[in-house]
């Protein structure tokens, strides 16, 4: 999703255009996963979903790992997505209103309650929504997609 929101100097893609290209990706192929939180895509991502997958780590564990991937890439100066010449910085992360650290804290809560209500919502009954909750069950997961694919191959 980052890669198709993201221009070059951290500028957003007006919606119409980000819309549309995502809609292009979700058809260009009939079987697709999707990583992102973005809510404005919901109608376009959820219309013909079969599962949502919710990694809902701890607040503590989401706020240390993206401390620890902002700073990695900040000293690495990673860039994000390809073409875009976007990368983390330290006084990005750490003294900027635009910190994904500061995005991170505000967003955590509004997305958790998101969820929680999309997953009794009926509009998206088609769904089934699966919440992994800590690493066992997040591997449990792994390994029982793999095991499915195998035998769907």
């Amino acid at each position: 999703m980052d890669a198709l929101l993201w221009l070059p100097d951290w500028q957003e893609k007006p919606d119409a255009q980000f819309l549309a290209e995502l809609e292009e990706a979700l058809t260009a192929s009939p079987g697709w996963v999707l990583d992102g939180n973005f809510d404005r895509t919901r109608g376009v991502k959820w219309r013909d979903v079969e599962m949502v997958v919710w990694v809902d780590m701890g607040f503590w564990r989401t706020i240390r790992q993206a401390v620890a991937r902002a700073v990695r890439r900040a000293w690495t100066q990673q860039e994000l997505w390809p073409g875009t010449g976007n990368r983390e910085s330290f006084k990005k992360t750490f003294f900027s209103r635009d910190s994904i650290l500061l995005w991170t804290l505000k967003s955590w809560p509004r997305n958790r309650r998101r969820y929680v209500a999309a997953m009794t919502d009926p509009q998206y009954r088609h769904i089934r929504f699966v919440r992994l909750c800590n690493p066992n069950e997040i591997e449990s997961f792994v390994q029982a997609v793999g095991k499915w694919s195998e035998h769907k191959l």
